[in-house]
């Protein structure tokens, strides 16, 4: 409880001079600056347009699998010209052709996933006018059904359907990782301004008191209680104050333009950053966050996928070597008439039935190769698969040992601060009584500097990892339930 008031007293302290801002400027939060950059950032605009194409790129795997129904036709076809006609003495003469050939056909047509074949359907309908004799003949199809089925092949329908529903989730979760990592970026962009805000603080309250002891030694020089040297010295210190003071107003002016412009904030408002207050104290263990991670990461679903692809190349390498073959069969009715209703009226019978297959005589070994070629990727991918699942595995150790390491350091920070700054205090008070050297104060004032410093870099790396911490498994362990959005 001690440790923690001291941390909240700190943070206070460090929050009064991050709010002391000019009433137009746009006081920010660590949530609120997140927020924003999730809506509003370049980052989250692409993983947006990236999420819907994986989306319709998922209804179009879809539609593969539903029946398609199509109308095609030629209306007109007409035609006035010379042809080539070829007559039975072998001779060639160009007759004049005038007609008109329209037509149109309707195609229903549904896929069969087990065995990656087609069943169809078809009707059409064909007009044909001759000008030049002003005749007019009717051609159909009234219906027509048929299947074709490839034999000994490669069905694709069959391991896209394996694949591409893992492909789709593997999009989902990297939609929700996409987000986590604007977190993480946007963070690091947080912490630099912030830590810009709090060294102009510091510059500028050491360029006061700097100028300040100055005055005093002065007049102990024209007291004869110092050297020469001493004042060289402070005046050293003023110069070098007031070059801290220059440098941190630059690196605030650019890591306000680098936060701003991630953020997709055009507004040109000063922005005054507020330490975070509430520092995250969610207990997180390794097992916890390593479940998570394989439930809900795109990387364990792209595990999966990757095993999946490389046993869909073996099937593929085998269905398109060796015997191949494709029956295609069709059964209907079709006829002529000089009208629409005599095409309909008792048509003939059609039949269809075609077997094509390809034997391999002789390919000196390249079927056998393609086959071995295939089996050895998967064997390969296997073992790429286990050696980024360890890596995946120890990453989130790593990150799970760091968090819970850091929050403890936050308050050992906050704690070194306090003490540097009382100790600064009173050695400036010492050196001001003349009981203490001015390398002394000198040493007083960079630790007072550095312990600030120390502590608002501890907060970026505790905030660093927590959002990784997110990242790496998609689950938000202070609210205890999985990321969405």
């Amino acid at each position: 409880m001690k440790q923690l008031l001291i941390l909240l007293f700190f943070i206070s302290g460090i929050q009064a001079f991050c709010m002391a801002a000019p009433p137009d400027t746009l006081r920010l939060t660590l949530t609120e600056v997140v927020d924003l950059a999730r809506k509003n950032s370049i980052a989250a605009k692409q993983a947006i347009a990236v999420k819907e194409n994986k989306y319709w790129q998922w209804r179009t795997f879809k539609s593969n699998y539903q029946p398609q129904l199509s109308l095609s036709g030629m209306l007109p076809g007409y035609s006035k010209t010379y042809q080539q006609v070829l007559q039975p003495n072998g001779t060639i003469l160009f007759q004049p052709v005038h007609n008109d050939n329209s037509s149109l056909q309707l195609d229903f047509s549904q896929t069969i996933t087990a065995t990656g074949g087609t069943v169809y359907g078809t009707t059409n309908l064909q007009r044909f006018d001759d000008f030049d004799r002003n005749n007019v003949l009717y051609n159909g199809v009234p219906y027509a059904i048929g299947i074709s089925q490839p034999l000994f092949q490669y069905n694709s329908l069959k391991w896209d359907k394996k694949i591409e529903p893992l492909k789709y989730d593997e999009s989902k979760q990297a939609f929700i990782e996409s987000q986590e990592q604007i977190a993480v970026t946007v963070e690091g962009y947080f912490f630099d301004l912030l830590l810009a805000q709090v060294n102009l603080h510091v510059a500028e309250i050491n360029l006061r008191n700097t100028q300040q002891i100055m005055k005093v030694a002065n007049l102990k020089f024209e007291l004869g209680k110092i050297s020469k040297n001493e004042i060289l010295q402070l005046q050293l210190e003023l110069l070098n104050a007031k070059k801290d003071v220059g440098t941190a107003s630059r690196n605030i002016q650019i890591a306000t333009l680098t936060l701003r412009s991630y953020m997709g904030i055009d507004s040109e408002a000063e922005l005054a950053l507020v330490v975070p207050e509430e520092i995250s104290r969610m207990e997180v263990s390794a097992d916890r966050v390593l479940t998570e991670a394989f439930e809900n990461r795109s990387e364990a679903i792209a595990f999966v996928r990757r095993v999946a692809e490389a046993k869909r190349d073996v099937a593929l390498a085998k269905g398109q070597t060796g015997l191949t073959a494709s029956l295609t069969a069709n059964l209907g009715f079709s006829n002529s008439a000089a009208t629409v209703p005599g095409v309909y009226h008792n048509p003939q019978d059609q039949q269809l039935l075609q077997l094509q297959f390809s034997i391999p005589v002789l390919d000196w070994g390249r079927s056998k190769s393609k086959i071995k070629t295939a089996l050895t990727n998967e064997q390969f991918t296997a073992y790429a698969v286990e050696q980024d699942k360890q890596t995946f595995r120890q990453q989130i150790v790593t990150q799970v040992t760091l968090f819970n390491m850091l929050k403890e350091q936050i308050v050992s920070n906050a704690q070194a601060d306090s003490i540097a700054g009382e100790k600064y205090k009173i050695a400036r008070e010492r050196y001001v009584l003349g009981d203490l050297s001015i390398t002394d104060l000198g040493i007083a004032f960079r630790e007072n500097d550095q312990a600030k410093r120390d502590f608002i870099n501890a907060l970026r790396d505790f905030w660093g990892a927590y959002y990784q911490l997110r990242y790496l498994s998609l689950y938000d362990f202070e609210k205890k339930q999985k990321i969405t959005y």
